[in-house]
């Protein structure tokens, strides 16, 4: 069994940016000292988090990125969301700090990327070996969408992964709706990620408009209740 414990040390211009965000997420405040200088620790299980405050720092400059390796990251962002929207109303998904939701990335495990008050980066992941490639009977869109995640989620680069999307959705124009509908979810959550709150309703009255089967929004569940809560998001 390993014995070695590593713990990641961030930067952020203030302990009161990052800390309140992380009781959100659920962690508990272990230390917290302002002299000779400003350092604090947070823990939520077997993640441990340490902070130091430089007054002048800029959190857009910020180069921190931290690997979290969890067995099921679906239910760690679902206790994640739930913390953020009781604490802040809602999730933040775009500027920082935010969060990315679960999908799979392309060339990774996937997951999702939590952004903190810092410009820290926290990426959830799972171990290697546990890479989940879309299965061909999902259509080509789904290897879009994993290769759209790589850019708008794993590099931050949001006009990338909306490039991918809008590419890969008229190259396979004749995708039937089921196939569709995630790359259409995902562009519109990028598009609302990059302030582009018209294009983003468009793409959400096309999906509300789309005709599919019970078993069909069975299937698609989780990508219908991203739809939903970005409309909401949407609306004023």
């Amino acid at each position: 069994m390993p014995v070695e414990t590593v713990i990641p040390c961030l930067p952020c211009r203030q302990l009161d940016d990052v800390l309140p965000f992380y009781e959100a997420l659920g962690f508990e405040m272990t230390y917290r000292q302002e002299r000779p200088n400003p350092y604090a620790s947070v823990r939520r299980g077997g993640i441990e988090l340490h902070f130091f405050g430089v007054p002048e720092f800029d959190p857009e400059q910020s180069m921190g990125n931290v690997i979290v390796i969890v067995p099921d990251t679906e239910e760690l962002h679902a206790a994640f969301a739930a913390g953020l929207r009781r604490a802040f109303g809602k999730l933040p998904v775009s500027g920082i700090p935010r969060m990315t939701r679960p999908r799979r990335i392309q060339g990774t495990a996937g997951g999702f990327m939590v952004v903190d008050p810092g410009g820290n980066w926290v990426r959830i992941t799972r171990r290697a070996e546990d890479v989940d490639e879309p299965d061909p009977a999902e259509g080509r869109l789904a290897r879009v969408v994993a290769a759209a995640a790589r850019q708008g989620d794993s590099h931050g680069d949001e006009a990338a992964g909306i490039r991918v999307l809008e590419n890969g959705l008229a190259r396979h124009a004749d995708a039937p709706p089921a196939q569709r509908l995630p790359a259409l979810v995902y562009l519109a959550e990028l598009r609302m990620r990059t302030g582009d709150r018209d294009a983003a309703a468009a793409l959400l009255a096309e999906i509300e408009s789309m005709d599919l089967t019970p078993a069909e929004r069975q299937a698609l569940a989780k990508d219908l209740a991203t739809a939903t809560e970005l409309k909401t998001d949407l609306a004023p």
